[in-house]
């Protein structure tokens, strides 16, 4: 089927239409991709935004380079020659009811009509315009309705720009992390092979040197075993002599050369050492890799001088509990006055660390990190943007991480040890239930300031939440004292103090 011209003549004017203004261009430019635009509405829209980028491909541009188009600016010019050309002839409707002109436009019921429709029962009471201000009425209106959709949809390129972006950086974040699992079993596998591969060498030097000492005992007793050969064809031989007398002769001299070879015969029976190669081979190899596991849990202590004091804290400072009544302390800067928390003595401003605080079976507690500058007096809210970074637990079993809106956790355990980790220069803090390792919640941020364990076993609640919260340390010189007694028992790797 043959198209229309007059449509033929409006598809070929679309390609004259700025895909951001929606109109005939106006100063065409032409971009690096090849996509043309007004001059006027890729600079507006290049001003609204981050970077410079194509709305129909989403290039990025890290320079601007307009080229100005003759050649498409030559065709709109024809275009509109055209369309002037076509209002000069005009066009003429009419009523389909009563064949006359329509002059005006019904504002009531949003139609043209004719003088005889205006005067009828259908369209009485109702408001009427003339109709060349009813075109430059609507005009403006479409144009207000186009100028919102073109923002709208660099809004939406825009956000179709994000969102590549950000499915980019979700998969390098993939291949980063999976770098990171590489890398860090990568190490203990090390670890293992090389004592493996230890194990295996001492294995064959320990059995090469037995069985040279065999192999070396195989032949003195061959060694013998001729030498008795020889004494038993000689033997015969005095046997078959005719003279008996020389035979008694010389009895007591074959006897002692007989006793001689005998006596000089003597197994070789060494052994393997079982203790070594079939041990508790998975032990000895995983207190070997102590030294190459980074961090382990640290040895962590409380600070009495940021302790809120309703709180008592144990001689050894690993341990904290609400007591029943206030303490009579300084108020220093540093100490909480309304919030029951207390801070760790060592703070970290660099590196990976890891802890563990024992909660039993308390109702509620928060546990997590704050930075040094953190308010500390009256009622503060403690969340990321205040400087805290914390896990809690309420009401017996709501957990909760402090984000913002809150996130809920649904845990299938109550942990009674949870594990705390730090990555400072990578910006997280994670939970973990420390006695299976799950993991329970991370945040991520920027940090720019030191950051110190953070502690609160809250209200006693008549006696149901007055447990301890207690710091699981390390003990560094018991790993070291058990790193050269592989006898020792693994339960002396970690204890708990209140």
């Amino acid at each position: 089927m043959e198209t229309d011209p007059r449509q033929r003549a409006e598809n070929w004017k679309e390609e004259l239409v700025c895909g951001v203004c929606l109109e005939l261009f106006e100063d065409p430019v032409t971009l690096e991709c090849g996509h043309n635009y007004c001059r006027s509405c890729i600079v507006g829209c290049w001003e609204m935004q981050e970077s410079n980028y194509c709305p129909e491909c989403l290039e990025v541009f890290p320079e601007i380079n307009l080229k100005s188009n003759r050649a498409l600016s030559n065709l709109v010019e024809k275009a509109q020659s055209r369309d002037r050309r076509r209002r000069r002839k005009g066009r003429t409707f009419y009523c389909d009811l009563h064949q006359e002109k329509l002059k005006l436009f019904c504002e009531t019921d949003k139609k043209l009509i004719c003088g005889i429709c205006r005067d009828g029962r259908e369209h009485k009471y109702h408001n009427f315009i003339p109709l060349n201000e009813a075109v430059d009425i609507y005009k403006d209106n479409l144009k207000s309705t186009l100028d919102a959709v073109a923002k709208r949809k660099t809004t939406v390129l825009k956000a179709k720009f994000n969102q590549k972006q950000k499915i980019s950086q979700m998969r390098e974040q993939s291949r980063n992390l999976q770098i990171h699992i590489r890398y860090e079993f990568a190490k203990m596998h090390r670890t293992l092979n090389e004592k493996e591969q230890s194990l295996s060498r001492d294995l064959r030097d320990q059995e090469d040197r037995i069985l040279e000492d065999m192999r070396e005992n195989l032949r003195g007793i061959q060694e013998v075993l001729d030498s008795i050969e020889r004494v038993l064809v000689e033997f015969q031989a005095k046997l078959d002599q005719p003279d008996i007398l020389n035979i008694l002769k010389e009895e007591g001299c074959w006897n002692m050369r007989f006793r001689e070879k005998h006596d000089s015969m003597a197994l070789v029976d060494t052994e393997l050492s079982p203790g070594i190669f079939r041990g508790p081979l998975q032990y000895i190899a995983w207190r070997e890799m102590m030294d190459s596991i980074s961090p382990v849990p640290a040895s962590l202590t409380l600070n009495p001088k940021t302790a809120n004091p309703w709180l008592i804290l144990s001689s050894d400072l690993t341990s904290v509990k609400m007591g029943e009544q206030r303490q009579v302390l300084q108020d220093r800067p540093e100490r909480f006055d309304r919030c029951a928390c207390v801070l760790g003595a060592e703070g970290f401003k660099s590196g990976r660390h890891y802890w563990e605080v024992e909660v039993g079976d308390k109702t509620e507690w928060d546990l997590g990190v704050a930075k040094k500058s953190c308010d500390r007096k009256g009622r503060i809210k403690r969340m990321p943007d205040d400087g805290y970074w914390r896990l809690s637990l309420r009401g017996g079993g709501e957990y909760k991480a402090f984000t913002a809106p809150p996130t809920y956790l649904s845990l299938n355990v109550d942990p009674r040890k949870i594990g705390v980790y730090l990555d400072y220069e990578g910006g997280q803090v994670s939970f973990y239930n420390a006695d299976d390792m799950s993991h329970l919640h991370t945040f991520t941020d920027a940090f720019v300031e030191k950051l110190y364990p953070y502690f609160c076993p809250c209200l006693n609640d008549g006696g149901k939440n007055a447990g301890l919260m207690k710091i699981c340390w390390f003990n560094q010189d018991e790993l070291q004292e058990l790193s050269q007694a592989p006898s020792t028992t693994p339960s002396n790797l970690g204890t708990s103090t209140s």
